[in-house]
């Protein structure tokens, strides 16, 4: 096995690459592994968050924003490719944009698995990024529908007998879910009780269930730990700046409060020469059991 390092990653709108494990993928980028993202839906749906960005100029425009936004933010992050797969934003359940047949909720699992599977065999990741199945914090349509296809793309990109017109078939050897951990939330709450200030996670946030008994992977994201926060920056229509959750925090005391990105390893075909090799025994990284299979 020869092929240069890629890892790929599955979001659901343009702003989630920001929120979920943007430091990641800088630090795999600065080794130069090649790094790509596939964003399901243009995100059409989303509200505008910045009430100083709230003006019809920018709502007549918000699609061709919000790439803009997405541009400027993969910059940021370090992205070599963004693949967008072409559908709508499916907003909530129950709305008219849920039931747009150009909808990713709408989309035919077995036409979107085949789009996902396509991008895998042309990038050639060995590692895939997706959500959990369990999104029960958040159970918006398109943040499960991007589980199920990218799960179902895994497992097809190396079939010869899948998808036969998407490309020369192709298997990752690594699936891992993106977690927000408690612990990362409770230790934000923490610091701003010590520091005197108003803690925005309240018992709706850290009443929730916690899936930090999930986690197999911590990734060390220190000198990128800045990273989130520039790229939520860049999604201006999606984040306001003056938001407590996500800058209330000074940035150097933002930096050292759980310093690391956490995942599920869910698939994982490497013959299991991975493992924990990070402290507390987390597997500390994503190309574990991969490194030694490409320089062979």
């Amino acid at each position: 096995m020869d092929e240069p390092l890629c890892l790929l990653t599955v979001h659901a709108h343009p702003d989630d690459e920001s929120s979920k494990g943007p430091a990641t993928v800088a630090k795999y980028h600065a080794e130069g592994v090649r790094t790509v993202l596939v964003c399901a839906t243009g995100g059409e749906e989303g509200d505008i968050l910045n009430p100083a960005m709230d003006r019809p100029e920018v709502r007549e425009r918000l699609v061709q924003i919000r790439r803009e936004e997405l541009a400027e933010a993969t910059r940021l992050i370090g992205y070599d490719e963004v693949v967008m797969l072409g559908y709508r934003d499916s907003g909530m359940p129950g709305t008219p944009a849920n039931e747009d047949p150009r909808s990713f909720a709408q989309a035919p699992l077995e036409e979107a698995v085949g789009r996902l599977v396509a991008v895998v065999r042309r990038e050639r990741p060995q590692v895939m990024v997706t959500y959990p199945e369990n999104q029960s914090s958040y159970p918006h349509p398109d943040h499960l529908r991007v589980h199920e296809v990218s799960v179902g793309a895994f497992e097809a990109a190396g079939d010869p007998d899948a998808y036969p017109e998407a490309g020369e078939p192709w298997q990752p050897l690594k699936l891992y879910y993106s977690i927000w951990s408690r612990a990362r939330m409770v230790a934000m709450h923490e610091k701003f009780i010590e520091l005197g200030m108003e803690s925005p996670f309240g018992p709706e946030w850290l009443e929730r269930p916690s899936q930090d008994e999930a986690i197999t992977t911590r990734i060390d994201i220190g000198p990128w730990a800045d990273v989130r926060m520039d790229a939520l920056l860049a999604h201006r229509t999606q984040v306001d700046p003056n938001s407590r959750r996500w800058f209330g925090l000074p940035r150097e005391v933002a930096r050292g409060i759980h310093p690391f990105e956490d995942y599920t390893l869910a698939r994982d075909l490497t013959g299991g020469k991975g493992g924990a090799g990070g402290a507390e025994g987390y597997e500390d990284d994503l190309f574990a059991g991969v490194r030694d299979r490409v320089a062979s």
